[in-house]
């Protein structure tokens, strides 16, 4: 399983409608609308192949009226504490 994060940035007045509709996009499995001035909307991106990056990034989430531009970061290795916790997870003792 292949997951990025895509940084949008949108027109200010559309950041909620772009928001909605990135959640609706296949490929996308979480959108968050964010602060700070490094964009405006995170979409997280779960996909089996590199193509279907290709197909859900340029060909679906850049056509959605109202992005800008796209930076996508594409995750090599997940650290959360759940994901550590389940890899150490042997079950009842």
């Amino acid at each position: 399983m292949l997951h990025a994060f895509v940084l949008v940035h949108a027109d200010p007045p559309d950041i909620a409608r772009v928001a909605e509709q990135l959640a609706e996009v296949p490929g996308v499995t979480e959108v968050f609308s964010v602060a700070g001035g490094v964009c405006d909307v995170v979409a997280i991106v779960r996909v089996r192949a590199h193509e279907e990056l290709v197909e859900v990034v340029t060909g679906r989430v850049t056509a959605v009226p109202g992005v800008r531009r796209t930076t996508t970061l594409v995750a090599f290795q997940a650290y959360s504490r759940h994901d550590l916790e389940a890899l150490w997870d042997l079950g009842p003792a």
